[in-house]
């Protein structure tokens, strides 16, 4: 059996749902591997909350089983703590050198974050590429919008409008899953 880790916050763990085991996207990639009985167990390594920054310093209790594919879902809390895109990109760059130097054949995949519309100009532009050339120059697969068809869609979050409800995780997962599915 191979591990895919996905290590993120509040995105990941499925912060909000009735159930996160059996509706976040950890869980719903998991029940589509075990359509397809392929040898992967999914790990859910989210916690809400959590910033490039503090991705980093808990990042050592997850890589201490093997890891096969490293998923890496983190950088909108530090958009929201007001950190600056170049620190998230060095915070996100030391977690992936921290696992392929633990793993050196782990496949990595990147979940891209957009930030909200209502914060306009250099930032958001700077904030965006953060992710793009992480993952070019990592050979990452990249998913550049991890809430994309789900953000900002009431009927697809949860009353805060920032979380997805089981409904927007499952349109999650069917985006995210070609792209992880072609890693295994």
């Amino acid at each position: 059996m191979h591990n895919i880790l996905f290590f993120g916050d509040s995105l990941t763990v499925g912060y909000g749902l009735k159930d996160a085991k059996t509706e976040s996207l950890p869980a719903l990639i998991q029940q589509k591997i075990d359509a397809e009985n392929l040898p992967y167990h999914a790990i859910n390594g989210g916690l809400s909350g959590d910033t490039s920054a503090g991705g980093f310093f808990r990042l050592e209790y997850w890589i201490n089983r093997p890891i096969h594919v490293f998923v890496l879902e983190l950088g909108i809390n530090d958009i929201i703590r007001g950190i600056s895109p170049q620190t998230t990109h060095k915070n996100l760059q030391a977690i992936i050198n921290k696992v392929k130097l633990k793993y050196p054949d782990v496949k990595l995949a990147l979940m891209g974050m957009e930030i909200p519309a209502f914060i306009p100009g250099p930032f958001a532009a700077e904030f965006r590429g953060v992710f793009r050339k992480l993952a070019d120059t990592n050979h990452m697969v990249f998913v550049p919008f991890y809430l994309k068809d789900v953000a900002g869609k009431a009927n697809l979050n949860l009353p805060d409008m920032l979380h997805p409800s089981a409904d927007g995780y499952r349109i999650i997962a069917d985006n995210v899953w070609p792209v992880l599915r072609g890693l295994l």
